[in-house]
């Protein structure tokens, strides 16, 4: 279904998704079923446990669908350690930047609508970020405020190209005076769009389009569906992503109802036993998500999910933006969202080797390169807790894991789940 010309890669007629046209909620399947092997999966299921076993992680869920089915679906290890407390299918986890690519697609509806266009300049919808300024780092240690060259686009946001990081950037200690620095908002007693406003008048870390700078992109993005579709951004989420997806479990804030089902955060060092992130943990630990202020929405790494709802919401884009018989998106437009925006431009990605990035994901250019198993256009993404996806549109496949370990001492857990997941693949 992909070709190549000139090097790069063109998606065409969207032939991947047809025989999905009419997809429903996810079946349950044998893995032989869809061309994967039960024997071979054992493998993962043996390497998940194990990990666990050796106090290298307190739990975790992998979820596996082929063509429309799951195949996989189990969980290892306890989501509360100290409680003694097994982990299940259903544990609730803090995605934090897998937040990122359910705003990119409310952007995307919104496109769809008419209300927007991804190539307007944020000032457009935002008056405060018309123009911004940039710190120029000087060989002395120290840096220059310059103006921005142009105005950041809204497609600079959903590329990470507009030169906002996290705070970390040459002018640092400007947004650690701010009070901005980090991804983490669920502590704030402030809507979103009020932080996002101050971050206007801070000087950002690269000019718009010069390079790949991940950081606040996506929280901006959060603010701008919540003026132009004049609803919070929970809200507007809810309404057309969440419920017409079948996502019963993701939250910006969890209900009382099901705080019980929130895994725990745990810190892994090396030559330490595993240990509990603090609580409330600003930044890393167990967080405000149960008992927090609740009005910071942040787009960026707000949200909270299970393996269930997000593997939902990646088939939902494989099947080129419908599921469970709603339609989010066409299918041009995820067309659009899964292309590379940034490698192609000549804008240096560093983040993988092999890859690009297209409107809030990133996107597998050439599998020799990036030099682990997989197909060219399978687009991924993860989050800071540990958890990570992607979906693979040439082997009809979505593959979730979650857990919440921050730092992770680096555990090769991610490599070895891309490798036990593919070698399972037979035909």
């Amino acid at each position: 279904m992909l070709k190549l010309i000139k090097g790069h890669i063109v998606l065409f007629g969207c032939l991947l998704w047809m025989s999905f046209l009419q997809a429903q909620n996810f079946s349950i399947a044998q893995p032989e079923e869809v061309g994967m092997s039960s024997e071979r999966l054992e493998r993962l299921s043996a390497t998940l446990d194990q990990y666990v076993k050796e106090g290298k992680m307190s739990g975790n869920v992998a979820l596996v669908a082929r063509k429309g089915k799951i195949i996989y679906h189990k969980a290892f290890g306890e989501s509360d350690m100290e409680a003694g407390k097994k982990m299940t299918n259903d544990a609730i986890f803090r995605i934090a930047s897998q937040t990122k690519a359910i705003v990119s697609v409310a952007v995307m509806i919104l496109q769809e609508e008419g209300k927007l266009l991804i190539a307007d300049p944020v000032g457009k919808y935002l008056p405060e970020w018309k123009e911004t300024t940039v710190a120029k780092a000087r060989d002395d240690g120290g840096y220059d405020v310059v103006k921005a060259n142009r105005s950041i686009t809204i497609r600079d946001l959903l590329t990470h190209t507009a030169g906002i990081g996290y705070g970390h950037g040459p002018a640092k200690k400007e947004w650690e005076e701010a009070g901005i620095q980090n991804w983490y908002f669920a502590d704030r007693n402030e809507p979103i769009a009020e932080t996002i406003a101050r971050m206007s008048k801070l000087p950002m870390d690269a000019h718009p389009g010069e390079r790949f700078v991940y950081g606040y992109n996506t929280d901006i993005l959060g603010v701008i569906v919540e003026k132009v579709s004049g609803k919070a951004l929970d809200v507007f989420i809810q309404e057309r992503v969440l419920n017409p997806v079948g996502m019963v479990d993701t939250y910006f804030y969890l209900p009382k109802n099901k705080a019980d089902r929130l895994a725990t955060s745990y810190m892994a060092y090396n030559g330490k036993p595993l240990e509990r992130s603090p609580d409330p943990g600003l930044g890393i630990g167990q967080g405000h998500y149960v008992k927090g202020p609740r009005k910071s929405f942040s787009g960026g790494a707000g949200l909270l999910s299970t393996a269930m709802d997000y593997a939902k919401f990646l088939q939902m884009m494989l099947n080129g933006g419908e599921f469970n018989g709603n339609r989010i998106l066409s299918p041009k437009t995820v067309e659009l969202m899964i292309a590379d925006h940034v490698d192609v431009r000549g804008i240096p990605y560093g983040s993988r080797s092999g890859s690009g990035f297209g409107l809030g994901f990133s996107i597998t250019k050439n599998v020799g390169e990036r030099g682990e198993p997989g197909s060219v256009g399978t687009f991924e993404w993860g989050g800071a807790y540990g958890s990570t996806y992607w979906a693979d549109p040439e082997e009809d496949l979505v593959v979730v894991y979650f857990k919440q370990l921050i730092p992770t001492n680096g555990l090769d857990d991610h490599a070895k789940l891309r490798s036990l997941v593919y070698q399972a693949i037979l035909e």
